[in-house]
């Protein structure tokens, strides 16, 4: 018996993707309180895998499924894993050192990249009319960023952060196009979760901060977030395009700028906003035009 059923339709998937992007928010929006604690990024990702892979464990035991949990491709989905540990990483470095609206406008630069990566590796097609809108995401990247500027949102070292982030999730996405083919959305969180885990417990014997009741309570809901957000979008990207997946990452300008504001009252400026509306013209322009692929099923 599958978990989820062989085929879902299109308006399901985005449903799902929808939920796991505003899951994702709200794991950002943890890992950004917890940031303010000190605690290093590899001990707060260290936390978050294990209680992610916990969360997942206990949801297939519950459903009597615990054999989904298992990989297949067992050196393809470590490669796998180990992006997704270094995407957590900068993820959290990234969100020490820009506000949430931010961080959102240039991790945005990833649906734009993935467009590219499934145009060369899944053939999902890349007329040039999607080509200038990519580039038109781009200049609005360097618009929100303004590096003339003298009054900024960030510094460089979370912009380069995001630029490992933007790196490390394009390829992860597309590769998880393939590997889903053979995986189960749940493997793939599971052992995410497990890589992700295994790294940052094994940087915490060189040094690792004491914790609080208060810190590990904030660091379970984060991961029960992510676990939530990560099987979203695995059962989301296996059932459409990855370019279509994507395009809702756009959604989360919307939920995190309005909890950037609720809960530190940041207000983003022109250049930002300015760069923010190119960004998403650009995205809903590539949305718009994504070619309909065929639901892969297991064994296709």
């Amino acid at each position: 018996m599958r978990p989820f059923p062989a085929v879902l339709s299109d308006l399901g998937a985005i449903g799902f993707a929808l939920a796991g992007f505003t899951f994702w928010v709200l794991t950002d929006t943890s890992i950004k309180l917890l940031g303010q604690s000190g605690l290093p990024a590899y001990e707060m990702v260290a936390f978050l895998g294990m209680f992610m892979a916990i969360f997942l464990a206990l949801y297939g035991l519950a459903r009597g499924q615990v054999q989904v949990l298992l990989p297949k491709r067992l050196s393809l989905q470590l490669g796998r894993g180990c992006l997704d540990m270094a995407n957590n990483v900068c993820v959290v470095i990234a969100l020490r050192h820009l506000t949430l609206t931010l961080f959102y406008i240039l991790v945005f630069m990833a649906p734009l990249v993935i467009a590219l990566l499934s145009a060369v590796f899944l053939h999902e097609g890349l007329p040039w009319r999607k080509g200038a809108a990519i580039v038109a995401g781009f200049a609005g990247v360097v618009v929100a960023v303004h590096p003339w500027g003298s009054a900024r949102e960030g510094d460089w070292i979370g912009y380069a952060a995001c630029g490992v982030c933007v790196a490390c999730f394009s390829v992860n996405m597309v590769w998880s196009r393939v590997l889903t083919r053979t995986e189960y959305p749940e493997s793939l969180a599971f052992f995410s979760g497990i890589v992700t885990a295994a790294a940052g417990f094994a940087l915490m014997a060189g040094h690792a901060a004491p914790l609080t009741p208060l810190l590990l309570g904030e660091m379970f809901v984060m991961g029960l977030f992510c676990a939530l957000g990560t099987l979203c979008f695995y059962i989301a990207v296996k059932h459409t395009s990855a370019a279509n997946v994507s395009q809702y990452h756009y959604t989360q300008l919307i939920t995190g700028t309005l909890v950037s504001y609720l809960i530190w009252r940041n207000k983003p400026g022109l250049f930002v906003l300015l760069g923010g509306v190119l960004i998403l013209a650009s995205g809903l322009y590539v949305a718009a035009s994504a070619r309909e692929v065929a639901t892969l099923t297991e064994g296709n």
